[in-house]
C-alpha cells in the first residue's frame, strides 16, 4: 500500500463503515456464465481476509450493489456482511437508509466504487475510494485511487489503509501472532 497523506489519513481515522460496489470492485467486474446461464462471481480471497479484519477490529462493512445476483448474498453471509443491498438503482438512497439506522453520518462512510452509478455516493462520503480502471469521472471525485484493481486486492488494500489509519494494524497483527 503506498503511502497517504495526512488529509486523507485525518479523514480516514473518522471512518465507522465500509460501503462496497461489488462488479470491478469486490470482482474484475467480468461476468462468468454457467452453462444453464447461472451468473458466476469470483470474488478475492484477500478481499475477504481484509473484510474479516475490519469487522474484527469493531468497523461495519455494507454492500451496496446494482445487481441482484445470488453469488453476491451468498459471499456475503459467509463473510457475516449483514448490511447488503442488491438490486438498488438509486444508491444514494440505499446509503442514507445505512447510515440513518446505523445513527451514521456520511462522513463517518468510506465508499469503493468504480462506475457512474456509485459517483453520486461518493460525491457525499468521509472518503470516496475508486479502483484503477474505474470510470475516469470517478477517479476525479476519488480521495484515493488503489494500486491493486477490482476483485484482485483492491478490497484489503483499502481494509488496511483504514486499519493503519486508525491504529488497529496492530491489534489486527497480533491476534493472528497469538493463535496456537
Amino acid at each position: 500500500m503506498r503511502a497517504v497523506s495526512e488529509e486523507l489519513r485525518e479523514k480516514l481515522r473518522k471512518i465507522k463503515l465500509l460501503l462496497l460496489d461489488v462488479d470491478g470492485v469486490l470482482t474484475s467486474g467480468k461476468l462468468l456464465y454457467s452453462n444453464s446461464g447461472e451468473i458466476l462471481l469470483p470474488f478475492d480471497i484477500k478481499d475477504g481476509s481484509g473484510l474479516t479484519y475490519l469487522m474484527r477490529a469493531g468497523l461495519a462493512v455494507g454492500i451496496v450493489t446494482g445487481k441482484d445476483n445470488e453469488a453476491v448474498a451468498h459471499r456475503a453471509r459467509q463473510l457475516g456482511i449483514e448490511i447488503v443491498f442488491r438490486n438498488v438503482s438509486n444508491k444514494v438512497a440505499a446509503v442514507k437508509e445505512i447510515i440513518s439506522s446505523s445513527n451514521l453520518s456520511f462522513e463517518e462512510v468510506l465508499y469503493v466504487g468504480d462506475d457512474l452509478l456509485d459517483l453520486p455516493v461518493m460525491e457525499r462520503v468521509g472518503v470516496a475510494v475508486a479502483v484503477p480502471d474505474a470510470a475516469e469521472e470517478v477517479k476525479q471525485v476519488a480521495d484515493y485511487t488503489t494500486t491493486r484493481p477490482g476483485g484482485d486486492g483492491a478490497v484489503r488494500e483499502v481494509c488496511e489503509m483504514i486499519l493503519i489509519a486508525q491504529d488497529k494494524w496492530e491489534q489486527t497483527l497480533n491476534y493472528y501472532r497469538s493463535m496456537e
